[in-house]
């Protein structure tokens, strides 16, 4: 097991209720802890339509995570 701390923006942040929250997660990748997390808090986006970041760098959904990584889900930016 590994802690993560997670953010959230924008329908993300709806869904899942909070802004941020550290997670502790058997995950290996970006994708896997996105998907465990879609489960938790029944989040609506596919991984197709969101970007991940993982320690301030965008990141591929098959990188590896770290024991304290940061990671973000971006979803698509809405306004005009």
């Amino acid at each position: 097991m590994i802690s993560v701390d997670v953010q959230y923006y924008a329908l993300l942040r709806e869904q899942a209720g909070t802004s941020r929250e550290r997670v502790a997660t058997s995950a290996a990748t970006a994708q896997a802890l996105y998907e465990e997390l879609r489960a938790r808090h029944q989040l609506t986006p596919e991984v197709s339509q969101l970007r991940v970041a993982i320690d301030g760098e965008f990141a591929g959904w098959h990188d590896a995570l770290s024991d304290g990584a940061e990671v973000v889900f971006i979803p698509p930016v809405a306004g005009g």
